[in-house]
């Protein structure tokens, strides 16, 4: 099945009970057992949920996997799967990663013995292989990345990952399963905040891990012992940690996944007419965007994705100041944290999402506006724009 039909349908079969065509909201906190440990494979929503089960269905379906997990928002997800290195264990990240991100591991992981090393975008593709050694267990990258929109060869990151042993995970929050698939390219897990562009309509927090049938091989310790694999653990570990997704927001998310492409489309549509816009106006000293053809990844971009995506990012002349006001002046776009959401949005990193990494290697450029592209008429989107940058 293609794309479309597979976000319609995967997990999602008619209730066998009333015959509902839509998933049922299955709120409940526990389940009636036959007997003893005989139920009829729920027994208690942490462990699972049948409402849980099917958007997990739906999502290894559209990223071409065979294992899913639906988390309580993308941190929980990401600190889930921090919980496969251990401390003295080493993880490559690209420098311009998520904010909160970049918290949590400078601020909660680093501090117990967790070591991290910041690899710089343009050294990504070309040099990755030079940060890596058999200390690495896990590499982590986003393509396109946030809030600069740098695009990484996942394959190539792969192919350096799996060389020294390690799995790369990969945040394909921006992409979304319909514009790009990681683990067709060789990455081991993905990793998505599903309160963007899965849910798609600003209402609800999730997140994902999705791993792929490669990644269920045991791992050895060098020495013989055996352990279980990235899927096994993965699966362990959201129920142990406890950090799953409630019945009404897999709800929500599934349904959002169901209009997922033609969302994109008309995302990355409208973003196409914006970038057009702003490469053209002289207030705008750069626009970041791999559809452009100067940007730096746009022949992998070409390569791996479907479209280019619904974010863009440009650079104010004038600096933080006019950056600031250009965020203050729109109508249309919402200033907001956020993104994927049918409303356009306006941010500046540097004093919101990305606050975080103020005074840090990973500090963002201060004159950098950050917009989530939305479904609304492009003509008032370009003529909001050129209102805010008057």
């Amino acid at each position: 099945m293609d794309y479309e039909t597979r976000a319609i349908h995967v997990g999602q079969e008619p209730d066998p009970a009333t015959g509902a065509v839509t998933t049922p909201i299955y709120q409940t906190s526990t389940y009636a057992q036959e007997a003893v440990g005989v139920h009829k494979g729920y027994d208690y929503a942490r462990v699972a949920n049948p409402t849980r089960t099917a958007l997990e269905e739906c999502l290894a379906a559209l990223e071409n996997a065979a294992h899913g997990h639906a988390f309580s928002s993308g941190l929980g997800a990401a600190t889930t799967i921090m919980h496969l290195v251990d401390p003295g264990q080493r993880v490559v990240l690209i420098a311009d990663v998520y904010g909160g991100v970049y918290r949590m591991t400078s601020q909660v992981y680093e501090p117990k013995g967790y070591r991290f090393t910041y690899v710089p975008a343009e050294h990504f593709d070309e040099r990755l292989a030079s940060y890596l050694d058999e200390d690495v267990a896990m590499v982590w990258i986003e393509s396109p990345s946030n809030p600069l929109l740098n695009v990484v060869d996942i394959r190539r990151a792969a192919d350096d990952a799996h060389a020294v042993g390690a799995i790369l995970a990969v945040d394909n929050t921006f992409a979304t399963p319909y514009l790009q698939n990681p683990l067709t390219l060789g990455a081991d897990v993905v990793v998505h905040s599903t309160t963007k562009y899965c849910g798609g309509h600003s209402d609800v927090v999730g997140g994902a891990l999705v791993v792929s049938d490669a990644a269920v091989a045991p791992w050895t310790d060098g020495v013989g012992a055996v352990g279980p694999g990235v899927a096994e653990r993965v699966g362990f570990h959201q129920n142990a940690m406890g950090a799953v997704a409630g019945p009404f927001d897999a709800w929500l998310v599934q349904r959002g996944l169901k209009t997922l492409a033609v969302r994109m489309d008309r995302h990355c549509d409208n973003a196409e007419r914006v970038v057009e816009f702003l490469v053209g106006h002289p207030r705008v000293r750069q626009v970041l965007y791999p559809g452009l053809p100067e940007h730096p990844g746009h022949d992998v971009a070409q390569k791996q994705m479907r479209r280019f995506g619904g974010m863009v990012s440009f650079r104010v002349v004038g600096g933080e100041e006019d950056a600031l006001n250009v965020c203050k002046r729109t109508e249309v776009f919402t200033l907001g944290e956020s993104l994927g959401g049918v409303e356009s949005l306006v941010e500046h990193p540097g004093r919101m999402t990305h606050a975080s990494v103020a005074g840090s290697a990973l500090e963002v450029p201060d004159d950098l506006v950050r917009l989530s592209v939305g479904l609304e008429d492009a003509d008032d989107l370009l003529a909001d724009l050129d209102r805010a940058l008057g």
